[in-house]
Order: C-alpha cells, then sequence, then structure tokens
C-alpha cells in the first residue's frame, strides 16, 4: 500500500552531506521544505526555497536552538493519522498540516565524546528534538516516510518514482525500523557515557558503566549455526580495525558459523607477528601450527609441518600479502575452509580459483597498536564483558641460574605471543621460529604438557632444544619437569604460584632457563 504523495517535509540534519542535491530533487518534485537553524541557511544559500520551522510553529527558536521542534504542529503533522476524522478535526482547528517525509540525523554526540569534549560540551551534542521527531515518524510510518542516513536519500527519490510521488508501505517499514534502531544506538552510547560517569564518580567516562547498551547489525543468515540443528546469524559492530568482520571475500562459499569464530581466532593470532613473513594454521578455534619463514611460503610449510592431520580442514592465516607460489602450494597439499591475509593478489586469487568453494578472505593491513576494545561473551541470562588482551607481558624477568641464550629468547617470545590464542591450559613448544607441539584445552596442566610432546613426536619433530610457553604458572613442579623431560631447554610462563619457589629449584636441577612474566594469558 503506498501513501498519499510526499508533499510536505521537514528537514534537520548535522550531518549535511548530500543534502542540498536530494533537497532540490525534492523541490523540483513540487515537495514543500521546512527546516532549521543551519539546515535553513544551507538550503537558502543553495537557492532552495524553504521555509523556516519557525514560522509553522510560530514560535521563534530559543535558548540556544534546544528548542525549535519541540511543538504540537510539527508533532501533530507527524502523528496525525490520516483518514482518522478526530484527527483531521484537531488538525484542522489548530492549523496542523501534515509532514509526510522527515529527514533527520543526530547531533554527533558519539563523535563529540570520541574526540575526548569536556563533560559540557557532550551534554550539548544531546539531541532531544532530533529523536522525539525521529520516533514520532517512525510510529507512524503507515503514512509517513523518515530518513536518518544519508544513504537513503536516492533510495527515497527511487521509491517515490515508482509509485508517482508517494512510498510504499515495504519501504517506509524499513525505514521506520532503521529509525528505531539509530535511537536505540544513539540513547545507548548516551546511556553507556553517562553510566562510566557515575560510576567512576569522578567525572571521568572511563572503566565500565552501570549498564552496557550495544548494536550490532545482521549481515548473514547463516544454514546453521555450531551444529545444523541450531539456527544462526552473523552481526556485525563496533569498530573498522581489520578483522573477519570487515574482511571482504573474495571467493567460495558462503562462510559457516564456525567458520567465522575460527577465522578470527587464527587471524588475531597472526596479527601478533609483524617482523617477518609468518603463518598460522588454525582448527576449533585454536592454532595447530604457526611459524616465521623467509618469505610465505615457507612460513606455510613450516606451520604445516607441525601438525599436518589437524591441519586438514583448517583455517589459513597469513600477515603478508598473500602470493600466486604460496596459494597454489595450499590448494594442491590440503583441504581448507578457509585463507584469509591482508592483500591478495591476482596470482593468488587465481590459482585458489582452481578450488570454488575454498573461501578466500582480504582483510586489509592492521596497524601495529591496536586500540582498545572489549570483548563480551554470554551466559545464561547475562554477559560477561572485559578488555580485550592486547598486553604481551608485565615485565621480563629470569629467575633460574641458567639464562636463555638470545635466540632463546627470542623463541620464547615468540612461543608467548602464540600462547595467547591456545585455549587453556595451555602448553606450547616452539624451536626457531616454529611451534613444533601444541597442547590446548586440557583440564591439568601436566596433560597438556603431554599431549604437546605426543603431537611434536608424531609429526616426527624434535623437541630436544626446543623452548616451551604456558599460558599460567605450574602449580606444582610436576609440569615444568615433563616439558624438562620432554627435552626442552627454556620454559616461559607468568610465576605467581605459591610454589614458585619449588618449581624455580626444579628448573635449576633440570639445567633449563625460566623466564617469568609477570602476566597470564587465560583464554576460555
Amino acid at each position: 500500500m503506498s501513501s498519499p504523495k510526499i508533499k510536505r517535509a521537514l528537514l534537520s540534519v548535522s550531518d549535511k552531506s548530500g543534502l542540498a542535491a536530494f533537497a532540490k530533487k525534492l523541490d523540483a518534485l513540487g515537495v514543500e521544505l521546512i527546516s532549521t537553524g543551519g539546515t535553513a541557511k544551507l538550503l537558502k544559500d543553495e537557492g532552495i526555497a524553504v521555509k523556516d520551522v519557525s514560522d509553522v510553529t510560530g514560535f521563534p527558536e530559543m535558548m540556544d536552538g534546544r528548542l525549535k521542534t519541540l511543538h504540537p504542529v510539527v508533532h501533530g503533522g507527524l502523528l496525525a493519522v490520516r483518514g482518522n476524522a478526530e484527527h483531521e478535526a484537531s488538525q484542522k482547528e489548530h492549523g496542523i498540516g501534515d509532514i509526510d517525509l522527515l529527514v533527520v540525523n543526530l547531533y554527533p554526540f558519539e563523535e563529540t565524546v570520541a574526540k575526548g569534549a569536556d563533560f559540557d560540551t557532550c551534554v550539548e551534542n544531546i539531541d532531544i528534538g532530533g529523536p522525539a521527531m525521529i520516533r514520532a515518524a517512525a510510529k507512524n510510518h503507515r503514512s509517513v516516510a523518515v530518513i536518518v542516513e544519508p544513504s537513503d536519500y536516492e533510495k527515497l527519490l527511487g521509491d517515490m518514482g515508482q509509485h508517482d510521488g508517494a512510498t510504499c508501505a515495504k519501504f517506509r517499514r524499513k525505514l521506520a525500523q532503521k529509525a528505531y534502531a539509530r535511537t536505540a544506538e544513539y540513547d545507548g552510547a548516551i546511556s553507556n557515557w553517562m553510566g562510566a560517569i557515575v560510576e567512576n564518580k569522578d567525572g571521568k567516562a572511563e572503566g565500565f558503566p552501570r549498564t552496557f547498551s550495544v548494536q550490532y547489525e545482521k549481515t548473514q543468515t547463516m544454514r546453521y549455526g555450531e551444529n545444523p540443528h541450531q539456527g544462526a546469524a552473523f552481526y556485525v559492530g563496533g569498530g573498522t580495525e581489520s578483522s573477519v568482520s570487515t574482511a571482504k571475500q573474495l571467493q567460495g562459499k558462503a562462510l559457516s558459523y564456525n567458520n567465522i569464530g575460527d577465522t578470527d581466532a587464527a587471524l588475531e593470532c597472526v596479527k601478533q607477528f609483524n617482523d617477518g613473513p609468518t603463518c598460522v594454521i588454525g582448527k576449533h578455534a585454536n592454532p595447530c601450527g604457526v611459524a616465521v619463514g623467509d618469505d610465505l611460503l615457507s612460513a606455510y610449510e613450516r606451520a604445516f609441518s607441525t601438525d599436518p592431520e589437524s591441519a586438514f580442514g583448517g583455517i589459513i592465516a597469513f600477515n603478508e600479502e598473500l602470493d600466486e607460489k604460496t596459494a597454489a602450494e595450499i590448494v594442491e597439499r590440503q583441504f581448507v575452509e578457509v585463507i584469509i591475509a591482508p592483500k591478495v593478489s591476482q596470482g593468488a586469487i587465481d590459482a585458489v580459483a582452481k578450488k570454488k568453494n575454498v573461501r578466500l578472505l582480504e582483510c586489509g593491513q592492521w596497524s601495529t597498536e591496536p586500540a582498545d576494545r572489549l570483548e563480551f561473551k554470554k551466559v545464561n541470562g547475562g554477559l560477561l564483558v572485559q578488555d580485550a588482551d592486547l598486553a604481551l607481558y608485565d615485565k621480563l624477568e629470569v629467575v633460574t641460574d641458567k639464562k636463555p641464550t638470545d635466540e632463546q629468547m627470542q623463541d620464547l617470545l615468540f612461543s608467548w605471543k602464540v600462547c595467547k590464542f591456545v585455549k587453556s591450559n595451555a602448553i606450547i613448544y616452539c624451536k626457531d621460529g616454529m611451534t613444533i607441539g601444541v597442547g590446548a584445552g586440557q583440564m591439568s596442566r601436566v596433560n597438556s604438557a603431554r599431549i604437546a610432546a605426543i603431537k611434536a613426536e608424531h609429526a616426527k619433530l624434535d623437541i630436544k632444544g626446543s623452548v616451551v610457553a604456558s599460558d599460567a604458572f605450574f602449580p606444582f613442579a610436576d609440569g615444568l619437569m615433563a616439558v624438562a623431560n620432554a627435552g626442552a631447554c627454556a620454559v616461559i610462563q607468568p610465576g605467581g604460584s605459591m610454589r614458585d619457589k619449588e618449581v624455580i629449584k626444579a628448573a635449576n636441577e633440570a639445567g633449563i632457563a625460566m623466564v617469568f612474566t609477570g602476566m597470564r594469558h587465560f583464554r576460555h
């Protein structure tokens, strides 16, 4: 069902991009334009016929612009139900004309806060009249179209063109949903900001707010979730950092629920490495092989050799542009679900095209200093929120008589970076810039150490002379002895156990070096 033709529109925007061209087209269609403040001035300067809202309401804008659209003539024009006798009688009695189109985007509150403005400036950028008008128009979307994003200007004109100057019900409903989503997002941002100030009681918006609002936009409805009997969808929001959420898919089937989770884990791991070509092969949100190399191909081959069995059906992430030779070797050697890199050469695209189902993603180059962000974990009836684990260590302290060599220290730091992305309890054996055994997700740290050694042996990799990372302290000396007996020559761990002295003593007796970081990296 179409609405009546759009004959009268109210335009009041902070983001004025594209507005003049849009208004000119409305004017050419015979739409009467009403506007406020700076928006009206812009349109008049462009030679567009526009009426000030104060001329419509009979009241001037006042209180530094705080009061201009909060008036029955405005809200009555937006809320009046067309064809309702009582509403129409009230309109006639009080001189309230219909407003068929509302174009509003809100004061830039989020941008003002992001710039670090003071409290009073942030408060002044809280829009009142805008959200009130948006909600009114969206409520009456059976008759009124509401636009909150400049990207919808041309869509509206297109819909009007198809419906003889009116708009269709489906389009108006879509616009109304976007309008309510925007006011929800806006109010959530204000609530989060003020809640953080209230919670900290120091006038600064830091830490976690008293209440927490977050909004994401659905980008994909999936065939199924973690298992085939579970429905699923992918929602994106909260930043523009290079990630699986912002990556461009160059080819392959649609990403599945598990693909996205596993690709995120592999990509975030490889983003830790900026000193040379690096490859991470992930499986079930754990890295099963990580290596640096002289080039991407050698990095991939070394990572693959860590655990060829687990690499089957895995996710492969690189920290440099994917080249044709590496891409061709991957698709010839193994079955792979996803390949992701900051850039992908045309030759690599052509090579992967031979396996049409392989998902090939280009995520863009990332910053070596990622911005702070929050992480969420849903539990039944609640939401856990924490700062992202972006730090590496507090300080490095050699606590044993034996000191690691420069080469061993380099491998210790390599293993420590990998350790951050392995599910707890995590034990990682590394040698010469490559993982040789990964023990993940065990309830006992000793068992993780044993499993990592078994996997290295199974892959025919020599543990002797390797280094080991443990994501948390060894609560007893048995875990330390397990890696020492397997052949490790140096260990890196957070320290902090009640039995640190016993563990250090065991390391000294075994003749291995041990470094404390003062920071653990549990990953549950």
